[in-house]
């Protein structure tokens, strides 16, 4: 990143910032319009956050917006603290289309997990999990046996994801996600398709590892007292809706 819109932050303590937003804002047009706005919305470093609230309410919106995949309409402030200390101002790179700034921010600090895996069927588990870092030139094969083994998964790392069950793939989901050591993980109801039990165990195996690999975890979920036991913040939405055109607008609180 050597754009100038990455600047130096020195070193990366726990506790300093990995996002910082204000003045956010995200617009849908269309029969029944929808805007999301972010007042102002900060997320430090091994913090754990669950965007909270019913289908519909701006959640994968914002997690988009997060992820840097979605341009904001608006934006008085937007920048991303990646892993290697460095100072990455989104707004300005979105202003400037500078995507290739954009992807590879994604590349070396995100990880995604997705309410279905999104595991590549036609791979084993083993070259899931370890295409990121393939893709990124680093060392695969010990790296994936470790985080294969961490989440009871060593023994399928030669199947394919069908031979696999739901749970399992949720695992390996989080496998990939993780294992090329990203500052943050971005997952959208990772839990969603599993029985209670199922998703009680994931999710507490999910959180175990994001403190071992110290990730900062922002998850969407619907699942309330979940979050609320495993001690995640809480952002919420608040909605209203335009009475002349219809337009429901969502805005972030915390």
């Amino acid at each position: 990143m050597s754009d100038r819109d990455v600047q130096r932050a020195g070193a990366a303590p726990r506790g300093r910032y990995v996002f910082r937003l204000k003045e956010i804002s995200k617009k849908w047009s269309g029969e029944q319009g929808f805007q999301l706005s972010v007042p102002e919305l900060t997320i430090r470093q091994g913090e754990k956050v669950a965007l909270v609230g019913f289908s519909g309410c701006g959640k994968s919106t914002l997690l988009d917006l997060l992820a840097m995949v979605l341009r904001p309409e608006r934006s008085r402030e937007f920048l991303f603290f990646t892993g290697q200390g460095e100072q990455l101002d989104v707004t300005e790179a979105w202003r400037r289309r500078n995507l290739n700034m954009l992807a590879r921010a994604r590349m070396l600090n995100m990880g995604y997990v997705l309410q279905t895996g999104g595991l590549f069927p036609f791979l084993t588990v083993r070259d899931n999990i370890g295409i990121s870092r393939q893709v990124l030139g680093l060392p695969v094969s010990e790296a994936v046996e470790t985080i294969a083994r961490r989440l009871k998964i060593d023994r399928h790392l030669e199947k394919l994801p069908r031979q696999l069950s739901v749970g399992e793939r949720q695992r390996v989901a989080i496998a990939r996600a993780m294992v090329h050591d990203p500052s943050v993980v971005i997952a959208d109801e990772p839990t969603t398709s599993l029985d209670p039990i199922n998703a009680e165990e994931i999710m507490e195996l999910f959180i175990a590892m994001a403190d071992e690999y110290g990730v900062t975890l922002v998850v969407a979920t619907h699942e309330w007292e979940r979050v609320e036991q495993c001690g995640f913040r809480q952002v919420r939405f608040s909605l209203t809706q335009d009475k002349t055109d219809g337009t429901v607008h969502a805005t972030v609180a915390g």
